[in-house]
């Protein structure tokens, strides 16, 4: 069995304590990990009056924030609280247990949780229409056909329904991917196979790596709009190469298909 890592000391929180809109959480299930993200999706069961195995579906997504520049030089002033891992000549590492204030973890917390939830959580029609989100959208292009929206996280969705995911894209629809690329300083890419629909696009900073970067999900605008110049059924006739977790439902469709 692993080492589990050590525990820091016990300490007095300071901050007044927001409370979650649920009681308790038992884990049901670790619906997905990634240490490189920081990041675990956990489907639990809440607001149980007993062990008697009822109480409410939630998803709780918890993440890591990233370091902020001028928070580092606080993290190792004074006397960090550490506890040696490994050392050897010049090199050793610590574990190293910061201050509250520079500890947090970003926590989403879907309550109560459907079975739909738990499949893929869905909030993108819901900012389409403005009934949720409204106040976050960062920019937008009413045009039905040709327009598209930004919201919170960067992403750009477009107006046309008709367009669910990367194969229905045609030279037709360059107008609308020239509208959405403009500028030069971010990845701007798709990813497919999509995590939910309409045709969505990615903004994220080149510096900053993030999740669904990866060749074999990740496709840069820039490239398509080439690809569709160059072969108007370059997505409808091509083959689209990507990655399926074990437990994915699809790829237990693909399975069983190739042995009929």
């Amino acid at each position: 069995m692993a080492d589990l890592a050590p525990q820091p000391s016990k300490r007095k929180c300071e901050q007044d304590a927001e409370e979650l809109p649920f009681s308790g959480f038992r884990v049901e299930k670790m619906l997905r990990e990634s240490a490189r993200n920081k990041i675990l999706f956990l489907h639990g069961t809440v607001n149980e009056a007993s062990g008697d195995g009822g109480g409410e579906d939630a998803i709780v997504i918890l993440e890591k924030t990233p370091f902020q520049v001028e928070q580092v030089a606080q993290l190792l002033m004074g006397c960090p609280e550490l506890q040696l891992q490994f050392s050897n000549d010049i090199y050793s590492t610590y574990y190293l247990f910061p201050p509250w204030q520079l500890s947090d973890v970003k926590a989403t917390v879907v309550y109560p949780a459907t079975e739909k939830h738990l499949q893929n959580i869905q909030w993108v029609f819901s900012i389409l229409h403005k009934k949720a989100e409204a106040n976050r959208i960062i920019f937008e292009n009413p045009d039905p056909s040709d327009g598209f929206l930004n919201d919170l996280y960067l992403i750009a969705i477009c107006h046309c329904q008709g367009i669910r995911s990367l194969p229905d894209l045609t030279p037709e629809h360059l107008l609308l991917l020239r509208n959405i690329l403009r500028e030069d300083c971010l990845h701007v890419y798709l990813h497919y196979l999509s995590s939910y629909y309409p045709l969505h696009v990615h903004f994220t900073a080149l510096d900053f790596n993030a999740p669904g970067l990866g060749v074999e999900q990740a496709h840069l605008l820039a490239d398509m709009m080439e690809n569709l110049e160059c072969d108007p059924e370059h997505y409808q006739q091509g083959t689209l190469t990507f990655a399926l977790r074990a437990d994915d439902y699809l790829l237990r469709l693909l399975q069983e298909a190739q042995k009929s």
